[in-house]
């Protein structure tokens, strides 16, 4: 299966994003993939509640979903749109919602976030997700032609049994579509996808935004970039680096069943009593 990357620097404002996006995914399917992954947030990257709320529209009524579904039935392509920053109709927070686009243009699949970064990482650096997000609540698994294909978004990296449960329940691709922060890139990111990819024979992927944002309103947002493709064994395929664009991969989607019969570790989980504290 081929594959393409799309690493963004969305700034907050979804009309202008949406055309780069939309080009990028023109210049990948030119390129032969059948799959193509966008970052987190694609439409806007803001920090600012107010600016979100000018902006940003229910899934019904959102620009970027409409023209990306489109696409892909003009295109004959897959698409996981890493995620868009909607409205929702019954409370004041957001969705952080991911959605797999089939080649007849149809939402395959959706996928809240359900994991909040809510962290300090420095007096000046905190994020409070929860504040603006509604965490989801279904790990959802959905496939790509035939191939089985598990949705998490950046933070849900963190938290291993999601990728398990998402493994054993079929999963043979992975993906985390991200903004992840560089406070944390540097040392988290590449260790904590490759551990994903080993602890579940699954290939992973990994688009993400990069760099300084552009804001018209509130402080301006940093993320990490270095979208990656990593294969069952923990290698990495492909780094996207720091610059927006799209990287295109190959995978061999056999390579799965190869290591999952060297290491068959999915099979070997054993039942165990909770934690016991010995006073000795």
């Amino acid at each position: 299966m081929r594959v393409a990357l799309i690493q963004l620097n969305s700034s907050d404002t979804p009309a202008e994003n949406l055309a780069i996006t939309s080009d990028h995914i023109r210049k990948a399917a030119a390129q032969g993939a059948r799959l193509i992954l966008t970052p987190e947030v694609t439409n806007c990257v803001s920090a600012s509640r107010t600016h979100q709320n000018t902006v940003l529209t229910t899934e019904a009524h959102d620009i970027t979903l409409a023209a990306l579904t489109g696409l892909c039935a003009e295109l004959g392509v897959w698409l996981i749109i890493g995620s868009l920053a909607l409205k929702l109709e019954d409370e004041d927070r957001f969705a952080n919602r991911s959605f797999l686009v089939s080649p007849q243009g149809r939402v395959a699949a959706r996928y809240d976030k359900m994991h909040m970064f809510d962290v300090t990482l420095s007096d000046t650096e905190t994020y409070r997700e929860s504040a603006g997000y509604r965490p989801g609540e279904q790990a959802v698994l959905a496939r790509v032609d035939d191939t089985p294909v598990g949705l998490t978004i950046c933070y849900d990296v963190r938290f291993p049994y999601l990728y398990r449960n998402l493994a054993q329940a079929g999963a043979r691709i992975l993906t985390v579509p991200s903004a992840f922060s560089p406070d944390t890139g540097p040392d988290h990111w590449g260790p904590l996808l490759q551990a994903r990819a080993i602890e579940n024979g699954c290939f992973v992927l990994a688009p993400a935004q990069t760099g300084t944002h552009r804001v018209t309103r509130g402080r301006p947002r940093k993320t990490w970039g270095h979208s990656l493709a990593i294969d069952p064994w923990g290698r990495i395929l492909a780094n996207a680096g720091v610059e927006p664009g799209v990287t295109i991969v190959d995978l061999d989607l056999s390579q799965v069943d190869g290591v999952r019969q060297r290491l068959p570790s999915l099979t070997h989980d054993r039942s165990y009593r909770k934690v016991q504290f010995e006073r000795g």
